[in-house]
């Protein structure tokens, strides 16, 4: 063992590594590429918006240390997760991470939820995760194969980090049946993506997200309710930051978290073991 490699700057070093962030102009994935780029990285970024994916590409390289390449793409259309898939083939030989966030939500009560709120959240929350893994393998493989023999005491692997939610591990208070559904199958699916490729040398993880600046006014809004109500369900009495999901992404992505594999990371203040017969004073 080397005592250099305990050190935090090696043990959560992702300088040069190769990231693919979807949905990445915007919100959390945003929160995740900025983290990604300040430390060193080049980020890969997609959207459906190319406006949006050129002015996020621009002032993350203004941040410097890595950087950043915007490469819009529609994730609703197969056609275009293979067109993403074949872009960063044509400009990498390597993926070492791949975040798949790119989402949609949809609320509406019981009586009123439209079919299209299924087959939009199904296909995009869940169908064009696989489908993009399954189109970047290619990458990640030579990344994990880049990174170590199989049965050396240490090897780096390649990282898929899927970003869940708390509503994909228990029911909501409020109503987002297809969300709710979609994000217990990206769980899911995640673990199974462990379980085969973690072998082949890359791990799958899940972020399963509670309350962020990005759906803390929607909830607020949603619910009838102060934001105070909502902080105050979370134990750690606050939302969630950029720092608090992108540090869980580098962590995984970096050293400190090369032996983890099929974890669900709740990334939610503990709002889901919550005591809910505990009222605390506002």
């Amino acid at each position: 063992m080397s005592f250099s490699s305990m050190e935090i700057g090696s043990l959560f070093d992702v300088k040069d590594k190769v990231v693919l962030v979807t949905g990445g102009s915007r919100g959390i994935g945003k929160m995740i590429a900025t983290g990604f780029v300040r430390n060193g990285a080049t980020v890969y970024i997609s959207s459906r918006s190319a406006k949006a994916c050129a002015d996020t590409e621009k002032e993350l390289n203004a941040l410097g240390a890595g950087t950043c390449i915007a490469l819009p793409a529609d994730m609703q259309q197969l056609s275009e997760v293979e067109r993403l898939a074949k872009e960063l083939g044509a400009r990498e030989k390597v993926l070492h991470v791949l975040v798949n966030n790119a989402g949609a939500a949809w609320g509406d009560s019981v009586d009123d939820y439209p079919d299209a709120a299924w087959s939009k959240l199904l296909t995009l929350n869940l169908q064009r995760v696989f489908n993009l893994t399954q189109k970047c393998l290619p990458l990640l493989r030579a990344a994990a194969e880049q990174g170590g023999k199989v049965g050396e005491s240490y090897r780096d692997p390649a990282r898929i980090i899927n970003i869940g939610s708390v509503e994909g591990t228990h029911v909501p208070g409020h109503e987002t049946y297809a969300y709710a559904a979609s994000k217990a199958g990206l769980h899911h699916l995640s673990r199974d993506f462990a379980g085969r490729l973690g072998y082949e040398g890359i791990t799958s993880n899940t972020l399963a997200c509670g309350t962020s600046p990005l759906n803390y006014a929607l909830m607020a809004h949603t619910l009838e309710t102060t934001g105070d109500v909502i902080t105050a369900a979370v134990p750690l009495r606050r939302v969630g930051s950029p720092e608090d999901v992108a540090g869980t992404c580098i962590y995984l992505a970096s050293r400190a978290g090369a032996y983890v594999n099929g974890a669900t990371i709740h990334v939610d203040g503990g709002s889901v073991v919550a005591k809910p017969t505990f009222v605390p004073k506002l």
